[in-house]
């Protein structure tokens, strides 16, 4: 079970994320989660979002370069060491955590969402499937 990140590649100058949100407030697309990396020329940013295909439509409508990528959005526990505790079960799977960053929930949850990029998506629904921890699908996402 995955869930659908855009990335958006955009240029590292003055305003450009600003038109980037712009594009999508405009739209009335809501983000549920961002992850904003950046070097010297460019940076790179990673969305949750409500609606995968209109963002997408709306991105490169506005000039912006996107890609989809499959991630594992996962409930942790939100008490001290649930995140330990669902990487605990990757580590010992010999699963890589290349990124991760979190999500908003809704206000009486209890639980926190994280987004996890790792080296093998089945392998790990799989583990963390069979350790009790609880993926989070696309429709949960939108629903968040």
């Amino acid at each position: 079970m995955s869930v659908k990140q855009i990335s958006v590649f955009l240029e590292n100058r003055p305003g450009c994320l600003f038109e980037m949100t712009k594009a999508l407030a405009d739209a009335n697309i809501d983000m549920r989660g961002l992850s904003l990396a950046e070097t010297s020329d460019f940076g790179i940013v990673r969305l949750i979002v409500d609606d995968v295909l209109g963002t997408a439509t709306v991105l490169k409508d506005s000039g912006f370069v996107s890609s989809l990528t499959d991630v594992l959005a996962v409930s942790v526990a939100n008490v001290p060491g649930g995140l330990n505790r669902v990487l605990e079960v990757l580590h010992n799977a010999d699963i890589n955590v290349e990124y991760m960053y979190a999500i908003l929930g809704n206000k009486t949850s209890e639980n926190a969402y994280m987004i996890f990029r790792v080296n093998d998506n089945v392998k790990a629904s799989s583990v963390l499937n069979n350790a009790g921890v609880k993926l989070v699908d696309q429709s949960e996402i939108s629903a968040l």
